[in-house]
């Protein structure tokens, strides 16, 4: 028992003293203060943009193309539809030309006569997308080579006989040719008639310029010279004048 007179010292309770060291430690937690209606109030929302006015623009309408005028050319002495095409641009080259005017030419594009009127212009280039699309497919083709020889001359002048309609045969040109001129390509009759009228007979078939220039075949060379563009046009002329180069087996 305590004695009398003497102060007892209370006895704290274990729970009243878990929370003074609580309360007094230096690693106490620090609660918020704010509470969550003044956390929210503290917050400003930004104010929501004005929508977008939308701006209709007038609608551009597009330049309409002027269509050009077509051209037409008036075929004069010694002109070919290759020389034509080459001289005044034509889109397309000779075969666009050709296609242009195939109903005033007729089906032989290489003869063409003195004042007949060509469209050059508007038309022939309508006709250069189709001619265009032609020379696409050929160049698909491996191309043929021909030897550099009297055999390939002809055989490279048959294979473009052949795609302008013009008739005639290895035999027949051969025959022709050797009699002509021994299978010289740079023959020339200096003595007839012709040479004395300034206009000697040339080549392998021996054509005189006039009648070179007039059945020039196109896509062929413009020089009567050339052993090819020699045969083709004289195997031309013969075929308009005899039917066939077949058909010659003399001076013509």
């Amino acid at each position: 028992m305590p004695g009398l007179g003497k102060h007892r010292r209370p006895k704290q309770r274990p729970i009243a003293r878990k929370l003074a060291v609580a309360g007094t430690g230096g690693a106490a937690l620090a609660l918020p203060l704010i509470s969550a209606t003044t956390a929210g109030a503290a917050v400003t929302q930004p104010a929501a943009a004005p929508a977008a006015k939308a701006v209709t623009l007038p609608a551009v309408k597009p330049a309409v193309e002027k269509a050009a005028a077509p051209l037409t050319y008036s075929v004069t002495v010694g002109d070919t539809l290759s020389k034509i095409a080459v001289e005044h641009a034509v889109n397309g080259g000779w075969q666009a030309l050709y296609e242009a005017n195939r109903s005033a030419i007729g089906a032989n594009p290489s003869i063409i006569r003195p004042g007949l009127k060509l469209s050059i212009g508007a038309a022939a280039k309508a006709a250069a997308a189709k001619a265009t699309g032609v020379k696409a497919v050929a160049a698909a083709k491996p191309a043929t080579t021909y030897a550099n020889n009297l055999d390939g001359w002809i055989r490279q002048s048959l294979d473009i006989m052949a795609k302008h309609g013009i008739p005639g045969s290895y035999n027949g040109i051969h025959r022709n040719v050797m009699r002509e001129s021994s299978g010289n390509p740079m023959a020339i009759n200096n003595w007839d008639s012709n040479a004395a009228a300034g206009i000697p007979s040339k080549g392998l078939l021996q054509v005189i310029d006039p009648t070179f220039r007039a059945y020039h075949v196109p896509g062929t060379s413009l020089d009567s010279y050339d052993p090819v563009a020699n045969i083709t046009a004289a195997c031309n002329y013969a075929a308009d004048r005899y039917g066939s180069i077949d058909n010659v087996n003399g001076a013509y």
